[in-house]
């Protein structure tokens, strides 16, 4: 019933939300000690939307004060709502055990997303934090993965973290996210091979998520660019020609019919040959729905911004925690008026085409 309640509240009123998010996303800080080659912060292109919101705000570091006020916020009104560390790189956060200690006395479900490099030194004490979910970005075996995030050991020492808090007295629920490229296409299955046996409970493919200059440029161009202004993002040193797309439809067969302990997703699920090109191929072509994240999470940012949705969203401020509260900022004017242009848009903009959230 709650289900089916929230889908009408969507489609007939999408501009007023009786219903709390599921998510409350933080960006803890603006840093990253990885330089991924699908990412604009790690390409050190700071232009578009993603990389503004990863690392555009200041301070570097959310205050402690800050994330207490919004986890006392959540206890009182959103007790439900998941807090998610995610952004940019939240294991170099200073505050990051002090935070999740105080989240965990509070009753609330924190999960962190994380490249692991230092998960080895953190391990016990996320452990003793209690933390519920980690979810770590693997892009390959060890070879593939440490060229793709710019570091020679990046594989091995996410693989010890991953051992270290495997053993501690409370233990996470463990999953991989591997983002699909044109550098580990070939490689996908013999990663899930180098994680057997290490207590992960699923692995996600996600195929790359970008934003092209024809996308932009038509979202720009549309009634939507002027209000949501768009920029192409991720695509710096990704050459989607280069993509062996029979490859990767035979591995992602091989994928979903092998037998394993480990549960594994594609998202956005896709099955044939067309499909394929089509996603990579004609990006301008949107294929999802209507976006999932913006009636169900929003993101904090270092200085108390908040912006719709997640990182990969619109870089519009719908409030700031330091002036309004949560409860009053998750129904914002500018969220609402976000939510109901989506829903004119028919769910998605043109430069929404190849975002996770539309899937």
């Amino acid at each position: 019933m709650l289900t089916k309640l929230k889908s009408l509240n969507k489609r007939i009123h999408p501009s007023k939300l009786y219903f709390d998010p599921d998510w409350i996303v933080m960006g803890v800080n603006n840093v990253c000690n990885l330089h991924c080659k699908m990412c604009d912060v790690g390409n050190q292109n700071l232009e578009s939307n993603f990389a503004q919101n990863l690392v555009g705000s200041h301070p570097i570091n959310m205050p402690l004060e800050l994330i207490t006020k919004v986890i006392d916020e959540m206890a009182n009104v959103f007790p439900n709502t998941k807090l998610a560390y995610a952004f940019t790189e939240p294991l170099v956060y200073p505050h990051l055990i002090a935070s999740l200690s105080y989240a965990n006395s509070k009753g609330l479900f924190t999960t962190v997303t994380t490249n692991a490099l230092t998960l080895k030194q953190k391990a016990v004490k996320l452990s003793e934090a209690g933390l519920n979910e980690l979810y770590v970005s693997l892009d390959g075996p060890s070879d593939i993965h440490n060229e793709i995030r710019g570091h020679k050991k990046s594989f091995q020492k996410a693989v010890e973290g991953i051992q270290l808090l495997a053993e501690q007295a409370h233990v996470p629920k463990i999953s991989i996210i591997c983002a699909i490229t044109e550098w580990n296409i070939g490689n996908l299955d013999t990663l899930l091979n180098d994680l057997e046996g290490l207590p992960i409970a699923e692995v996600g493919f996600m195929h790359t998520q970008f934003t092209t200059k024809k996308a932009a440029q038509i979202h720009n161009t549309s009634k939507w660019g002027a209000v949501y202004p768009a920029v192409d993002s991720n695509v710096d040193e990704i050459d989607f020609s280069n993509m062996d797309l029979q490859a990767l439809l035979q591995e992602i067969a091989n994928i979903n019919n092998r037998s394993s302990k480990i549960k594994t997703y594609f998202s956005p699920e896709i099955n044939t040959l067309a499909q394929l090109q089509t996603y990579y191929l004609e990006p301008e072509k949107i294929i999802g729905n209507y976006c999932n994240a913006i009636f169900t999470n929003m993101m904090v940012k270092s200085d108390g911004s908040v912006i719709p949705a997640h990182g990969r969203c619109y870089n519009i401020d719908i409030g700031n925690v330091y002036e309004m509260p949560l409860k009053n900022i998750w129904n914002s004017p500018i969220a609402g008026r976000l939510r109901g242009d989506l829903m004119k848009a028919g769910g998605l903009f043109p430069a929404c085409s190849r975002c996770c959230s539309g899937f």
